[in-house]
């Protein structure tokens, strides 16, 4: 296991092809003085967020739909190159995301609604946020919905803007605080990644990690379990989780993994006021072999026998608290 002088402090990109500096002792930090606030990444003509909607729109005037688009009542969205969207549908279900501050594209109602109080609402929340509002017939929703019940009522909420893994750490040092970065490994339950969004937001995670693939992204069910910390902390979206954790650990960071049969109590969590990721496993399989090689350490949370295991979420929290607290 590495010790703490190997990597503490230095907070600088993950994919920098200069390799990592050990014991910068601030320098990355003294080299932005001067240069004022990080641009917004939409900002960035090397970025992703500014070519998406540059890409959308040339898509738009040729008359041909951007590439991966597609409605899904309960499909993820966004990611790299992806422009998918996600429709929620039924008066509960609108009404929910609509208190928990979802974005919305647009709001969809059909004709000759039969009004009642959350109808009243949707509509008031629509006209108060600028929403645009769409009467269409029930045989359009039905088709917007893939014809599920939908009770004439319809959002769509657009793709999620994911971060880069590098900007996870530029939050950290804009901040001039040490990186606390949580890892999703495999967990793809979406109202598990929410319910980790909120404790980060909560506990002062500079943002999540997920796989594209076999994971659990943004969607609007993860949105709403976040209780609005989804629009506070940002969450990357990585092809490859290891390779992911290889370089932040080159950038500096420790890489802690939460499992059952962990070396050290979460009481004693290493590396918590280092640069640090935690990475959680699925509640049924846990970490993967290759993310488990990755970690300096692995930390256990003890619970009581007739328990066998903590779902991501609570975990998560768990940890995320432990090290608000080494911290403080």
């Amino acid at each position: 296991m590495a010790g703490n002088s190997q990597r503490r402090g230095a907070t600088r990109k993950a994919g920098s092809k200069k390799g990592a500096r050990v014991g910068t002792g601030g320098h990355g930090r003294k080299s932005l003085e001067g240069k004022g606030p990080t641009p917004k990444a939409e900002d960035r003509t090397y970025h992703k967020a500014y070519k998406k909607p540059v890409s959308a729109e040339k898509s738009a005037t040729s008359g041909r739909p951007a590439s991966g688009s597609s409605r899904s009542a309960a499909g993820s969205r966004g990611g790299r190159g992806s422009s998918t969207h996600e429709i929620v549908s039924g008066r509960n279900s609108v009404v929910e995301a609509l208190r928990a501050g979802i974005p919305v594209s647009t709001v969809y109602l059909a004709s000759r609604l039969e009004a009642d109080d959350r109808t009243r609402e949707i509509i008031s929340v629509a006209g108060n946020e600028g929403y645009p509002l769409l009467e269409v017939s029930r045989a359009e929703l039905d088709r917007l919905t893939d014809g599920s019940v939908h009770q004439g009522v319809a959002i769509q909420v657009p793709p999620y803007a994911y971060a880069d893994d590098e900007d996870l750490l530029d939050v950290a040092e804009s901040l001039g605080q040490a990186p606390l970065i949580v890892a999703l490994d495999g967990v793809t339950d979406p109202r598990n990644l929410g319910a980790v969004l909120r404790s980060a937001g909560a506990f002062g995670a500079h943002g999540v990690l997920v796989p594209e693939r076999r994971a659990a992204g943004v969607t609007a069910s993860a949105w709403k379990v976040s209780a609005g910390a989804a629009a506070r902390v940002p969450v990357a979206r990585v092809t490859n989780l290891t390779r992911t954790l290889q370089a932040y650990k080159q950038a500096g960071a420790f890489v802690v993994g939460l499992d059952g049969g962990g070396d050290v109590a979460i009481a004693d969590l290493p590396y918590a006021t280092d640069p640090l990721v935690l990475v959680v496993g699925s509640e049924g399989k846990g970490l993967s072999r290759l993310v488990r090689e990755q970690c300096d350490a692995i930390a256990s949370i003890p619970i009581a026998s007739a328990v066998e295991s903590l779902n991501a979420g609570v975990a998560a929290g768990i940890a995320l608290y432990e090290v608000s607290r080494q911290r403080a």
